[in-house]
């Protein structure tokens, strides 16, 4: 149950950023700072935590080795993850941002096939390609049924355009964030710590981050100074402790899509942080009793989630262990 509880504590750490990229948004910050600054500010936080940990050289031989796949999957699990979300929240409440994102469920799911796990067979451990875990995609559509409540009412005050742009970017952030995340897994392997690995990445899709400054400065000015604050907070809060935690709980169960797909769905809790976030900071008005039904709906799923990839943990420990001859 370690992972789990790592990955719900990192939703309530991740629902800082659609919160505060919504509340940057209305007081006329622009999308570009919000999603740059966020990763600029985490540098030196995280350099700090690797550096006390005597961890940076290690680190720094190890993108060395392979740099290429350090940018691209860097980029595709932080940039392409990130400024989506950002742009998003340019057209959209915090809410629909973070209800849509919850689309992760599946993607993560989905992309199942494309790496490998550990099996136990009757010649030992060997590696085989991962499957679509069915089980555990129907209770990913149990929470998105909630997610879908959620959004009925609401999604009627906007018009076509903000819901398109509020829903389409998000949905590409939704399967560039578990892909660059699992990329970089296999890449590492047991090598890296999370603290070591999200530092890593960081550092690696600053090139990305930097370019998109520039153009910022260049088309809507400097960022003011409640963006630089509120950016630092969304940094420290989703960018360095939510995504430590998060990658923290993914390392423990690397190698087993069922479970990895557990810890995934702990996300889902993020709707009901930024809901509550909208409330208290933003003055939202209360969900409506159809969101209340929602949300009973994406806890329950969660909890049934975790219950079905926990169920398989028996099973597998009662296969006797068979050495190759």
């Amino acid at each position: 149950m370690r992972p789990i509880i790592l990955g719900f504590f990192a939703a309530f750490f991740f629902a800082f950023t659609f919160v505060l990229n919504r509340s940057m948004e209305l007081s006329g910050g622009s999308w570009i700072w919000s999603a740059s600054l966020r990763y600029i500010f985490m540098v030196p936080f995280l350099l700090v935590l690797v550096i006390g940990r005597r961890n940076l050289k290690p680190l720094l031989q190890e993108m060395k080795r392979k740099p290429g796949r350090w940018l691209i999957w860097s980029f595709v699990g932080f940039g392409l993850f990130y400024a989506p979300i950002s742009f998003a929240a340019a057209y959209g409440p915090g809410w629909l941002v973070a209800s849509t994102w919850q689309i992760t469920l599946l993607s993560g799911a989905l992309l199942s096939p494309l790496f490998f796990e550990m099996k136990q067979t009757g010649n030992g451990q060997m590696k085989v390609r991962g499957k679509i875990p069915f089980i555990g995609l129907a209770m990913s559509l149990l929470i998105l049924i909630g997610v879908g409540m959620m959004q009925m009412e609401q999604a009627g005050n906007l018009t076509r355009k903000e819901l398109a742009l509020s829903i389409l970017p998000v949905i590409i952030a939704s399967f560039a964030y578990p892909l660059g995340n699992r990329k970089m897994m296999e890449v590492c392997g047991n090598r890296l710590d999370a603290y070591q690995r999200v530092l890593g990445m960081t550092l690696a899709s600053l090139p990305f981050w930097f370019l998109l400054s520039i153009y910022g400065a260049a088309t809507v000015g400097p960022p003011s100074g409640g963006q630089l604050y509120q950016s630092l907070l969304v940094a420290l809060t989703s960018g360095v402790i939510a995504t430590v935690l998060f990658f923290k709980a993914t390392d423990l169960v690397k190698g087993n899509m069922q479970k990895l797909a557990a810890v995934e769905a702990t996300q889902s809790f993020e709707v009901l942080f930024a809901v509550s976030g909208e409330i208290l900071l933003l003055s939202a008005p209360l969900p409506s009793y159809l969101s209340w039904v929602g949300m009973l709906f994406v806890v329950l799923g969660m909890v049934l989630h975790s219950y079905v990839s926990q169920k398989e943990v028996p099973i597998k420990l009662r296969l006797p262990k068979v050495k190759s001859v």
